[in-house]
């Protein structure tokens, strides 16, 4: 998986020094945007995200391991990471999915699952990983276990 985006990054996830640069953005009408680019350090990581259930709020994360890419990447002029989600791109990516994962996440080298699960668990919120022991029939078990516990839990 390749995680890119143009500005709303952190350096400190950086390879090396970061660059910044104007490229043209060819959509939505608006001034060409200011870029930071860079590749990131390699290693393990996480990606998560939060959604509004409507009721609740879920944290969802993927623990990844990131991967230099095969070969330089001009054409993406901005801040990029190419990662391999665990346990494998089909489970996570289906597992996310059904999750109801959001297209923008976080990502860190420094917070780890068990950080967001404490997190998850002072918030009062439902916390659900994707590692290298998740199963996609044990995990829709899980959202549907879930489920039932948050409605039950909160009277609703």
């Amino acid at each position: 998986m390749l995680g890119a985006h143009m500005l709303e990054i952190c350096e400190s996830i950086a390879s090396g020094k970061p660059r910044l640069e104007i490229f043209p953005l060819s959509i939505g009408g608006k001034a060409d945007p200011v870029r930071l680019i860079f590749d990131t350090n390699t290693g393990p990581a996480i990606g998560a995200s939060i959604v509004d259930m409507g009721q609740r709020f879920r944290l969802i994360a993927n623990v990844v391991d990131v991967v230099p890419s095969d070969a330089p990447l001009p054409k993406l002029p901005v801040a990029r990471a190419l990662w391999l989600p665990r346990p494998n791109l089909k489970t996570a990516a289906a597992a996310w999915i059904y999750a109801g994962g959001a297209h923008h996440t976080s990502f860190s080298y420094a917070v780890t699952a068990e950080h967001l699960q404490d997190f998850a668990d002072m918030a009062g919120i439902e916390f659900l990983l994707i590692d290298e022991s998740t199963r996609l029939e044990d995990f829709r078990k899980e959202l549907r276990w879930n489920d039932l516990y948050y409605h039950l839990a909160k009277g609703l």
